[in-house]
């Protein structure tokens, strides 16, 4: 979405820096103070809304790069912070005087209690843990104070050390039970029960399986585990160099300006030419850095996780394991480098211990694979109540070919299932953008396009420059029936502009969460290298800016406040915060002046349709259920005190498990709602099997859906007015 006019200005951007780093010189030709230097420049004469570089900023920076370094605060002692402290105002003006002193000491002090804390887990790990002390530990640890001294950091990592082990001897005394129960040989399960795979793999490695051991031996294995992931962990750390750290650095100060402009170094490019040629592949998710390992904050359409359905945004991956072998603990790991642990040839199996939405902890196991595009287009299916039918259109992003936009994209594949909706007879509408992230602008524009006669569908504005509306100027209507649009916390860019837009014309009702996710920016590209002339350090990097930002046609901004749902359906995400109100500094909502447009006029009745559905929600026990399970995955969040004693934690484990599988009735649910596949796609089953199968699948799925049954009663409201309005014009004429 790079528009004429932000070329233009970082064009002139680019001349000028040009200009300006010619002849540039530093201390020892140093490569990082010219980083720092050209990074600030583009921040501040390129970003939509540049932050103001003062004694604000630079505690912000120094808070939050403390936090990345030592999420739990098992390096840094309290007298290195006191040292720190003396730049925690200062940081501002040695970013504007190219001046890296504290980065320098943060590191190497970092260096040096990252080499102590070797010896001190090694010792710590060399005598059991005694699991019927009762003692417990804080997991969130930002409130948290460094420890004033090394025998305090020492018992912090005790602590650390023994709640880590704790779920790795849980793990193994419930596989040995297992295996006890099975008589060890579990042969008919062998690959499939954990508990046969071990004592395969143990008989194999000439070990003793878990159901040979004592508990005093299963206790010594899990320390054992224990401290082969942290030595795997520091063998990795050992292998990153001064600059991978630095980059970090450069992204604390970048991450001020808001969550989605960032540095990318020379190495991210090859890294990312490694996963466009195909030869490593991962689970199909986009991962957020915590204090606790990495959350799950978006699945890709598609991809591994999609298809399997193991994994759920809001879930937290805590270990990595590869295929059997002993999983490598990701807390206080950065994230890139969690990243590469998860990332792996296709084919190969990468298992996940995850701390689900819910707070309970399950080892999943995911086969790499690639994403399937054909998953990512727009599908279709008719839904049938009684004698009506529906037709409902699943979009998971507003995709292009941006070689070619007429080769294929989302706009004219939608237009196509409604063509074929219309076909089939079908009286109302549905457009599930559920968990749709976004994508290509101009098919949004299109797209709203089928559903009005003409107008503006949004408003984007650049720093300091005007409005530019983007309309729709065909002035056919290609649906002009019933319209519900689905969304959920998932729904976002795009998403939003194009739910927004039907519902500032009140075209169509907006049924789903509270809000949608909130990104309403948009960011270009830009790398280093073309600001320096003469540049001797080689590659630079890009540097990935926001400079525009959405707006509806109403004026309002789509960004933190996203879209609210006309109709509010709850899902367990309803109490937790996720979306742009989650991420670090995000830009602010604001308004600016709205566009000139006419809402339709075919509703004749549009609040009372929203009045009767938000109704019929109240005495749903479906909905019912959902809220209850939204506010206990709610509390489960908020708990961050965890018992070190088996027992207690065997029974707040058991007791989570067993309210967890209480909501798993959720999925029983049944609309009494059909589902079909239009009949080009029941002439491709004969040739497609697996197409069948998913599917066959889906259908599953929605039947299951109160989202989905909603809507088709909203669309059966709104059909209902549709006609007594033609019945009320036809009276007028008359």
């Amino acid at each position: 979405m790079k528009k004429n006019l932000i070329l233009v200005l970082l064009v002139s951007m680019v001349a000028v820096a040009s200009c300006s780093f010619t002849n540039k010189s530093f201390e020892n030709d140093d490569k990082d103070k010219l980083l720092l230097d050209l990074i600030t420049y583009v921040l501040e004469r390129g970003h939509y809304e540049p932050k103001q570089i003062n004694d604000k900023f630079s505690a912000n920076v120094f808070e939050d790069f403390l936090d990345i370094l030592d999420p739990t605060k098992r390096y840094f002692l309290e007298d290195d912070i006191k040292e720190f402290e003396k730049y925690k105002y200062q940081i501002d003006d040695q970013i504007k005087n190219t001046d890296i002193t504290f980065f320098n000491l943060v590191y190497q002090r970092l260096m040096t209690r990252m080499d102590e804390a070797q010896a001190v887990y090694t010792e710590i790990l060399s005598e059991p843990f005694d699991y019927t002390k009762k003692e417990e530990i804080k997991v969130d640890y930002k409130d948290e104070p460094y420890a004033s001294n090394k025998r305090e950091l020492k018992e912090r990592w005790r602590k650390q050390l023994k709640y880590n082990t704790l779920g790795t001897y849980d793990n193994k005394i419930k596989i040995r039970t297992k295996s006890i129960a099975s008589g060890g040989s579990g042969e008919s399960a062998v690959g499939e029960d954990l508990a046969a795979v071990e004592f395969e793999r143990a008989k194999s490695d000439g070990k003793k399986p878990l159901r040979d051991m004592t508990l005093a031996e299963v206790e010594a294995s899990s320390r054992e585990s224990t401290k082969n992931t942290l030595d795997e962990f520091f063998d990795f750390v050992a292998g990153l160099e001064r600059k991978d750290w630095f980059v970090q650095y450069i992204n604390t100060i970048v991450d001020e300006f808001d969550p989605h402009t960032f540095y990318f170094a020379p190495e991210e490019k090859d890294k990312f030419d490694i996963s466009m040629s195909g030869k490593f592949e991962g689970i199909g998710a986009r991962l957020q850095k915590k204090p606790e390992g990495a959350k799950i904050v978006e699945i890709i359409s598609g991809g591994p996780v999609w298809r399997e359905k193991s994994l759920e945004v809001g879930d937290e991956i805590l270990k990595v394991g590869q295929n059997g072998d002993e999983p490598i603990d990701i807390v206080g790991m950065r994230l890139d480098d969690a990243i590469k642990l998860i990332k792996g040839p296709k084919g190969t199996i990468v298992d996940l211990t995850v701390r689900k939405v819910d707070g309970t902890v399950e080892v999943v196991s995911i086969t790499r694979d690639v994403v399937e595009l054909e998953e990512s287009y727009a599908k279709s299916a008719t839904v049938i109540q009684e004698d009506r039918k529906y037709g409902l259109i699943h979009l998971p992003k507003f995709y292009v070919d941006f070689e070619d936009y007429t080769e294929r994209n989302a706009a004219t594949d939608v237009a196509k299932e409604v063509e074929r909706l219309k076909e089939a007879g079908a009286e109302g509408l549905i457009l599930d953008l559920r968990d749709n992230g976004g994508g290509s602008l101009k098919t949004v524009v299109e797209m709203a396009g089928l559903f009005i006669k003409d107008g503006p569908i949004v408003q984007v504005k650049s720093s300091g420059q005007r409005k530019e509306i983007h309309e729709d100027n065909d002035e056919r209507i290609q649906w002009d029936g019933p319209l519900v649009i689905l969304v959920n916390e998932l729904s976002a860019s795009a998403s939003e502009i194009l739910a927004a837009a039907m519902q500032d014309y009140k075209r169509a009702i907006v049924i789903g969460s509270k809000q949608t996710f909130g990104k309403g920016t948009v960011q270009n590209v830009i790398p280093l290298e073309n600001i320096v002339r003469s540049n001797e350090h080689g590659d630079l990097g890009a540097i990935k800016l926001t400079t525009q930002k959405f707006y509806r046609i109403n004026g309002g901004s789509t960004q933190l406040e996203g879209v609210k749902s006309d109709i509010v359906v709850p899902d367990r995400y309803s109490y937790i915060d996720l979306g742009e109100r989650d991420q670090d500094n995000p830009l602010g909502w604001d308004k600016i002046s709205p566009a000139d447009y006419n809402t339709w006029d075919g509703y004749i009745d549009y609040e009372g349709t929203v009045s009767r559905s938000k109704n019929r929600l109240e005495n749903n026990p479906q909905i019912k259920l959902l809220e209850e399970n939204a506010r206990w995955v709610k509390e489960q969040q908020d708990e961050n005190v965890v018992s070190l004693n088996y027992e207690a934690y065997k029974k707040d484990q058991e007791a989570n498990k067993e309210k967890s599988n209480y909501f798993k009735k959720l999925r029983d649910y049944d609309s009494k709602l059909t589902f079909q596949s239009l009949e080009y796609e029941q002439e491709l089953f004969a040739q497609d099997e697996v197409l069948r199968e998913k599917r066959d699948r889906w259908h599953k799925d929605l039947a299951k859906d109160i989202y989905v049954e909603e809507a088709i009663n909203v669309l059966q409201d709104l059909k209902l007015n549709a006609i007594k309005h033609e019945k009320h014009k036809l009276a007028v004429k008359g």
